[in-house]
């Protein structure tokens, strides 16, 4: 928020001031105190003057009206006079010098405002807060997207103030990010995070920029940390989570965590992948439920859940899932022959055996495993006789 004051103290400044000029500036801070800044305005602009230092005295006073009057570049010309003149010294001066960059800063004119914020932090008076000057050079930086010194800024200003709040963090984070130190930007995110433990975008980035230098263990603990203190996780961080779990060889946790997706139960990709994470986990009775819900909406999913099945010894239920899958003919043709065998129907298991056989030679692939079951079932045929 841009401040500018005016301090009269006559009393240290009447030595300088001429008498004509000092009466006539008198009678203008009265006017701008009735808050008639086009009156005060006229009056000073009408003084003829010879002294430089009234000219920059009275500069500096008509930067300050224009401003209340609400004519920002024309107090910024009056006050750039002021400065340029370098008449005013000393604390006078450097007000006057941090009014124009202010009030550049205000209009957007940041390239312009950088220099007088570099002149000012050189020799700051007592009770000024330092700080805030590092904080706008931050700030100003950012905006011409000078990375390094925006960073320089920050650090100047953290030096100064070392419990940083939200908005130098901030800054502090989009430089860091620019310039791709991961590391660096990971300490600030976390600095973020415990200034805003519920903000989801904090917690988002960190387990972001974990992954980026290969921390998936990192990632996931920040995911598990952020849903303990109750953040308020989405679908997208509930899969990156399962991922993250599958990885670290917890399949069950990862199926776990994509079941608390709002349409876990519907979303046909979701259950496939529910159920290949309990296959993993060696959960065979989870993975064949997923796998019969996922292959009800996709019968593509029907030839997993049929190898779940004969696994498990469920042949006659495996030959119904069978039924359901398309293409795949050798392969079928191949599981019904062992789900027909482990019934005990030789006869239908050597005649899927020989029509495995036929499609491996039609395909031009191996028959070696389905002649191996012709062979076997013939010579088990042959013994019962």
């Amino acid at each position: 928020m841009l401040a500018l004051s005016l301090s009269l103290t006559f009393a240290a400044q009447g030595v300088e001031l001429s008498q004509y000029t000092a009466a006539r500036v008198q009678k203008a801070h009265q006017l701008a105190q009735d808050e008639k800044y086009a009156a005060a305005i006229d009056s000073l602009r009408a003084l003829e003057l010879s002294r430089a230092y009234d000219k920059a005295f009275v500069a500096r006073m008509l930067g300050v009206f224009y401003w209340q009057n609400e004519q920002p570049e024309q107090a910024i010309e009056q006050l750039e006079l002021a400065v340029n003149s370098d008449e005013l010294r000393d604390e006078q001066g450097w007000h006057t010098r941090k009014m124009l960059a202010d009030l550049l800063l205000n209009q957007q004119a940041v390239a312009r405002a950088l220099p007088h914020y570099y002149d000012l932090v050189v020799n700051v008076p007592e009770n000024e807060d330092e700080a805030s000057l590092w904080l706008r050079i931050a700030q100003s930086q950012y905006q011409l997207q000078v990375w390094d010194k925006t960073l320089h800024a920050i650090e100047r200003y953290e030096k100064i103030e070392p419990a940083l709040s939200k908005p130098p963090l901030s800054l502090k984070l989009s430089a860091e990010l620019e310039l791709q130190q991961w590391r660096a930007a990971i300490v600030t995110i976390k600095q973020l995070i415990s200034l805003e433990p519920q903000h989801l975008i904090w917690w988002r980035q960190l387990a972001a920029l974990q992954l980026r230098i290969s921390d998936e263990s990192g990632a996931l603990d920040s995911y598990v940390l952020a849903q303990l203190q109750g953040v308020a996780l989405e679908d997208n961080d509930f899969v990156i989570m399962a991922q993250l779990y599958a990885k670290r060889g917890i399949p069950e946790q990862a199926a776990s965590t994509l079941a608390l997706l709002e349409n876990a139960q519907q979303n046909t990709k979701l259950l496939a992948q529910q159920a290949s994470y309990w296959q993993l986990a060696k959960e065979w009775r989870n993975a064949a439920e997923f796998w019969a819900l996922a292959a009800k909406k996709d019968s593509q999913y029907y030839w997993p859940h049929a190898q779940i099945l004969l696994q498990e010894g469920q042949y006659q239920a495996a030959l119904v899932s069978l039924d359901q899958v398309k293409d795949r003919e050798l392969d079928v043709a191949l599981a019904r022959t062992r789900a027909l065998y482990k019934l005990d129907q030789l006869n239908d298991a050597l005649h899927q055996a020989k029509r495995a056989q036929a499609l491996a030679e039609q395909a031009q692939v191996s028959t070696a495993q389905s002649k191996g079951w012709v062979t076997y079932l013939s010579q088990l045929l042959r013994s019962r006789e």
